[in-house]
């Protein structure tokens, strides 16, 4: 397990993750702590291409993409607490629970993601996740993943 990391740029990112535009929904990490916590940002421009059909003249980043970029905060920081044994490795959705989804996100905003890990079984684990513009909670939700290997 490594030691915690305060800054985690976006060609890093994708040399830990597979996600790419227009899917890669994290810019920057800017704290990991390796089997406890990682946070992330994601700056919200109008140039997202969801924009476009969600919703034409008054645009809303989905919840489902800011769930998912929970998870992509999540596999850095199972990848960061793994280490070499991560090489090979992809991180699946297996459930997500208690989302809730208080405020609209829009454009202009820069979406704070904490998350935690709340209990690690083997290949499961299970973390708790939130999404702040500012002081103020835009979305949470509690998820689990599991590790597996990535059969190219």
């Amino acid at each position: 397990m490594s030691e915690q990391t305060t800054d985690i740029d976006i060609v890093r990112i994708m040399e830990m993750i597979p996600h790419r535009y227009p899917f890669l929904l994290i810019d920057r990490m800017v704290d990991v702590v390796p089997d406890v916590s990682a946070v992330s940002i994601k700056n919200v421009s109008i140039n997202e291409p969801f924009f476009q059909g969600h919703f034409p003249g008054h645009p809303v980043m989905p919840g489902v993409l800011i769930v998912e970029a929970m998870a992509q905060t999540s596999g850095i920081l199972v990848t960061e607490t793994m280490g070499a044994q991560a090489e090979g490795k992809m991180v699946y959705f297996m459930s997500i629970e208690q989302a809730r989804f208080r405020k609209p996100v829009t454009p202009g905003d820069s979406l704070l993601i904490t998350i935690k890990k709340l209990q690690n079984r083997g290949p499961v684990w299970k973390f708790n996740g939130e999404a702040r513009v500012g002081e103020t909670l835009m979305a949470e939700a509690t998820f689990t993943a599991m590790i597996l290997d990535n059969d190219k």
